[in-house]
């Protein structure tokens, strides 16, 4: 079965005290969903229109697994908390097997 991935890019952040109540949510709610972290906020190199700021991967056991924890309510609740306090692109991909 192929894995699913979240990936995101942060291409500004607002509010960093939002992200931090984010973060405090988030984090619990990727581990309860099944997901684990593989990078945040390590070193980036960006070509073409690439974006050097925040950026994290997750990983998941599979890709509804992946969508799964983005639609729950621990997660729901961590996004209540982000609201507007970034601007970030967002993507859930399923990986090959």
């Amino acid at each position: 079965m192929a894995k699913g991935y979240w990936v995101s890019v942060y291409r500004a952040i607002s509010d960093p005290e939002k992200l931090a109540a984010y973060n405090k949510l988030a984090g619990p709610a990727v581990r309860a969903g099944g997901g684990r972290l593989l990078a945040r906020d390590g070193r980036v190199v960006a070509h073409e229109a690439g974006i050097a700021e925040r950026t994290i991967l997750i990983e998941f056991d599979s890709f509804e697994q992946a969508v799964a924890a983005r639609e729950s309510e621990a997660y729901q609740e961590a996004l209540v908390a982000l609201s507007d306090g970034v601007e970030r692109d967002f993507r859930i991909i399923e990986g090959l097997d």
